[in-house]
């Protein structure tokens, strides 16, 4: 592999908004396509608007539509929606469709009207509960995928209320998956020179999320629920409170809790049959958490650090987004990046490298419609 352009020549048309298609759209953008996203000459798509808007653009749009053109459609105008199917029918060898359920079928950009005349088409669907069964057709959010997936149940503390990623974890994950799907349809198309349809959904995606819960319960009919920072099957795997704040420890195996109680000072644990091996940790965690934080109560997060560090104890501070932004780490990882045609726009880029070299923020987030005298010769 020499070109962080893999996907040089393939053209995807994204009817996206909000953050699933066009995450999806991103990444295939940022590997090389050229992705044209499809918005209403209106607003636009809804996520350009949530705050904060900084120089008339939504971070979370800025942060979503890098390296794409972008053109406005009205689906209600004959001579604008017919230019649109034309687009799709001459050039475009994927579609990435994230919008209202029954929109693309009403209009005629569904995958059976336009595979209809170009079979080699690949079509992404990406919907909220999915393609069949009681829930299709409902539309849905992120947030309530975390809720009706299952994730809250296992996010928080024992006891504690729902509580919701941090992050849009079943939106961004549609779009790596739909991303994934899409090029696994065109490496088969390369064989058969047939398209097809990709159905995805933030439920499905969330279901996916807990699979480990899911095996769990299906292999011993237990639900483990809420773990809050620590994890079911590995003790101690989990956040730390140290003297001046908190801190991540993974011992994940009998060798290296071993030199976690001799770097704490307690090396008697070590033969301690409550917790000579993982699964007896694990039982053991209420009680074993408890001291293995008073004796971190004794210093500072980073002198520890620098202590399991010494012996090869994984173990990290747990940091802001202030930290992560001005890391030394994220800086030389090249992860920031910075738009070529406007050096103002930052965001984090594709966390993958080809041969060693990051694919590149090709151009900044498109203004309302910027590409339409290039691709419709219109305004």
């Amino acid at each position: 592999m020499t070109s962080t352009s893999p996907l040089q020549g393939f053209v995807v048309v994204e009817l996206g908004h909000n953050v699933a298609g066009p995450v999806g759209g991103q990444i295939l953008a940022e590997l090389g396509a050229k992705v044209i996203k499809v918005e209403d000459p209106g607003k636009g798509d809804a996520a350009r608007h949530w705050p904060p808007v900084v120089d008339g653009i939504s971070t979370v749009y800025r942060s979503l539509n890098r390296s794409k053109a972008g053109v406005t459609v009205d689906f209600q105008d004959p001579v604008e929606l017919a230019g649109l199917k034309a687009l799709i029918l001459d050039e475009a060898d994927v579609v990435i469709q994230n919008l209202r359920p029954g929109v693309v079928e009403r209009f005629g950009l569904d995958a059976r009207t336009l595979r209809a005349v170009k079979p080699a088409l690949v079509y992404c669907n990406i919907g909220a509960y999915g393609a069949v069964g009681p829930m299709a057709g409902k539309p849905g959010y992120d947030v309530l995928m975390q809720g009706y997936a299952g994730l809250m149940s296992v996010q928080g503390e024992p006891g504690g209320p729902p509580m919701r990623a941090g992050a849009s974890i079943n939106d961004i994950g549609t779009g790596m998956w739909a991303a994934l799907s899409v090029q696994a349809a065109l490496l088969e198309r390369s064989r058969t020179g047939e398209g097809g349809v990709i159905d995805l959904s933030l439920y499905e995606t969330g279901v996916a999320w807990i699979a480990l819960h899911l095996g769990t319960y299906f292999a011993t009919g237990r639900n483990e629920g809420k773990q809050g920072s620590g994890n079911a099957y590995i003790t101690p795997y989990q956040a730390f409170r140290a003297r001046d704040g908190h801190m991540m420890i993974g011992a994940a195996n009998d060798v290296l809790f071993a030199k976690t109680a001799e770097a704490l000072g307690r090396p008697e644990w070590i033969t301690d049959p409550k917790y000579l091996r993982n699964a007896d940790r694990v039982a053991a965690r209420h009680e074993l958490v408890p001291l293995i934080e008073a004796e971190l109560a004794r210093d500072d997060v980073m002198n520890w650090v620098q202590t399991f560090d010494a012996v090869g104890v994984p173990a990290c501070p747990i940091r802001s987004v202030e930290e992560v932004a001005d890391c030394p780490q994220t800086a030389a990882l090249g992860l920031a990046q910075q738009a070529p045609d406007d050096p103002s726009v930052r965001s984090i880029g594709l966390p993958l490298s080809l041969d060693g070299e990051r694919p590149p923020m090709r151009k900044s987030p498109p203004s309302l419609g910027r590409d339409n005298r290039a691709i419709f010769g219109r305004d």
